[in-house]
């Protein structure tokens, strides 16, 4: 049993530690930090985030309410009441059916839930109900295990772990709606500054949209356990201004230049279990099942941000992408070390 004194200490510091850490968490949410810490939920960089935010704050506010007051009379009564000596151990009076407290916990919370419900189908709305206005940027998201995949069907393109979307200022609102879709198990689209979790599930179509009016790179993944690389399922979202996107898109449409110099490893592509899963203009290869090879090298990452896009990385992916990523659908692929090389000298190039 700890002692009054003690207990009452106790209390008193763990009330202090929980205020310095709800501060801490609100100082990230504003200032030059933010703007470095692309995943912070406290600062929105799109009207859809923006939305939820203002409902979090007022969750937040709501329920600290709560806490201060609960917490606050807890406190009051240990210090208050705290044992004393020569204090009389007998029972004291026992009172019941206060009818003004009765209605106070039962008016009050009822209130609060109304408030929350009301606000909760506003917040809803404003999401899921937004006019799509023309020349607005569709793109279709596909879930894998464990990698996204990103498709314009207007423009013609297709890459994987990397979304590329135009930024959307008032002057020139070009939000970019995305069709969610599944190839094996739910997953979750999480982008925290651009816009909250939609899941991907399989065989049903979900829908959310974003409208960034900062260009920058906004870090996310998938929100929903998908299986054993859950957490290396992860996505990066490039928002570029106008002119930028633009010349982002003529690359991906610009075919893969041929070097002559790596024709050899280009014929180990091309000759090799590579061509059954991944498709890459220009040659035979035309599988959906592994991301897109085309312009390979524009991407930072490999493996779904499982480490950055080197030639040594490449080369390690495919000797076995299971040292990387345990668990990728990928298979060891086998090569001798001439051919390895060649492979590498070529993929390296697909820029």
């Amino acid at each position: 049993m700890i002692p009054t004194r003690k207990r009452t200490r106790l209390v008193l510091r763990l009330g202090l530690a929980l205020l310095v850490i709800l501060a801490a968490a609100a100082l990230t949410g504003t200032g030059p930090v933010s703007a470095r810490v692309p995943t912070n939920v406290f600062a929105p960089e799109s009207t859809h985030a923006w939305v939820i935010y203002k409902y979090t704050l007022l969750v937040l506010a709501i329920t600290g309410a709560i806490f201060v007051v609960v917490a606050g009379l807890l406190a009051y009564a240990i210090v208050r009441f705290r044992q004393r000596k020569g204090d009389d151990t007998t029972e004291p009076p026992q009172v019941y059916g206060s009818e003004q407290v009765e209605i106070a916990w039962t008016v009050i919370p009822v209130i609060i839930v109304i408030v929350l419900v009301l606000t909760t189908a506003r917040t809803i709305h404003e999401i899921q109900d937004a006019p799509r206005p023309p020349g607005s940027l569709e793109v279709t998201a596909i879930g894998r295990q464990w990698w996204w995949e990103f498709r314009y069907p207007s423009l013609g393109i297709v890459t994987a772990n990397e979304l590329h979307i135009p930024v959307s200022d008032r002057a020139n609102p070009t939000p970019t709606f995305l069709r969610l879709l599944s190839a094996d198990v739910a997953h979750s689209f999480w982008v925290p500054r651009l816009a909250g979790k939609t899941d991907l599930i399989p065989n049903r179509a979900n829908e959310m949209w974003m409208d960034p009016a900062q260009p920058g790179l906004y870090l996310g993944q998938c929100a929903e356990y998908c299986g054993t690389q859950h957490a290396h399922m992860l996505l990066r979202v490039y928002v570029h201004p106008e002119d930028e996107f633009e010349r982002w898109v003529a690359h991906q449409k610009s075919p893969d230049v041929a070097d002559a110099s790596v024709a050899s490893g280009r014929a180990v592509f091309e000759t090799t279990a590579c061509i059954n899963c991944h498709t890459l203009g220009g040659t035979v290869a035309d599988g959906t099942y592994g991301p897109s090879l085309s312009h390979l090298m524009s991407r930072a990452t490999i493996g779904a941000g499982v480490a950055t896009n080197t030639a040594a990385n490449l080369r390690a992916w495919i000797v076995d992408p299971q040292v990387l990523k345990p668990g990728a659908r990928m298979p060891a692929m086998k090569l001798d070390e001439a051919d390895l090389d060649r492979l590498v000298d070529y993929l390296v190039t697909l820029e």
